[in-house]
């Protein structure tokens, strides 16, 4: 689903897009190409439960890159633990056999803690200021 226009909801107008990326535990080449379709479904249907959409999913052997239309109701932190969580869980219980050969154990995590989020898109700085200044009933900022 693509989202390149304003969405709107009561009381307010956004477009938010975020590039994620998640690097497997210990940076091992675990992930597979066949296991990027479940990927994509899985982080899908975390977003969409969200309000979100995932417009982009691309992976590496050892990461993966999202770009995400995020819904402004949304805590990232909460929502990229989410998007984490069930996809290690699912990709664990069903290629089990061909991840325990980088992880073992059964509490083993597939994704490392940290994560790398950047905000993208959208107008340049500029003309925000421009937008914002030029509002009905707004005061200008004394430079």
């Amino acid at each position: 689903m693509q989202h390149t226009e304003l969405r709107k909801i009561s009381h307010a107008v956004f477009s938010i897009h975020l590039h994620i990326v998640f690097v497997t535990k210990y940076r091992r080449n675990v992930l597979t190409q066949e296991m990027l379709d479940d990927i994509k479904e899985i982080f899908n249907r975390v977003l969409e439960k969200n309000n979100s959409y995932l417009l982009e999913c691309n992976l590496e052997p050892d990461h993966v890159h999202l770009l995400v239309d995020l819904h402004p109701d949304n805590n990232i932190s909460n929502l990229v633990a989410a998007l984490k969580s069930a996809s290690s869980r699912i990709l664990r219980n069903k290629y089990s056999e061909h991840i325990s050969h980088f992880y073992w154990g059964k509490r083993a995590k597939l994704w490392h803690d940290s994560k790398c989020i950047i905000s993208c898109g959208g107008a340049p700085l500029e003309v925000v200021k421009e937008y914002i200044k030029n509002q009905s009933g707004g005061l200008e900022t004394k430079k």
